[in-house]
């Protein structure tokens, strides 16, 4: 049976929730009080619970958007960039993606059974699109051929680790290296 397809204002209010929350989790982590959200969404406390009951129905909802999007991007930066470049794009995406989800490992590992399905959504979406952008820069002879696509993707998630005192940027920087390193020179 399909999910029943919201009115238009509905989804507006869905919608402005999502990145309402995807903004104050990056700021404040996916423990900010729901009030922080609904007023950046322009939306009352009512409507957000209306949507997503549990706080984890939010932050799954968030996280699965976020990952539709970064997974959405890898076959449209391999069409509009030679594959070094898409590539290298892809992962400043993919580390901007993972370093913005401040509080997101401990609630993964909270026992919640509402997260039990996102590791595996977040490799079965991530892990082929990285693969395809990976294998072109491999086939052209810039990248070298010893790294897989799951080894980066754990390598990137350790680079994105909070550092006290830094912000994404750093994470930024870091993977750049590791990123550099992947280079055949």
């Amino acid at each position: 049976m399909q999910p029943r397809k919201l009115r238009a204002d509905a989804q507006r209010n869905v919608d402005a929730l999502l990145e309402a929350a995807k903004t104050v989790f990056a700021t404040s982590g996916v423990d900010a009080p729901a009030k922080e959200i609904t007023d950046l969404a322009g939306v009352g406390v009512g409507t957000l619970y209306r949507h997503f009951p549990q706080r984890a129905d939010l932050v799954v909802a968030v996280l699965h958007r976020g990952i539709d999007v970064c997974a959405a991007a890898g076959p449209a930066l391999g069409a509009e960039h030679e594959p070094d470049a898409a590539l290298a794009e892809w992962l400043r995406r993919y580390t901007e993606f993972v370093g913005t989800k401040r509080g997101l490992a401990s609630a993964l590992h909270s026992g919640d059974p509402a997260f039990d399905g996102l590791p595996g959504y977040f490799m079965e979406r991530l892990e082929p699109v990285l693969g395809a952008l990976l294998d072109a820069a491999v086939a052209t002879g810039g990248i070298r051929a010893d790294v897989s696509a799951k080894d980066l993707m754990h390598a990137i998630a350790l680079l994105c680790q909070p550092v006290r005192g830094e912000d994404v940027e750093y994470n930024q920087r870091m993977v750049g290296v590791l990123t550099d390193g992947l280079r055949r020179t």
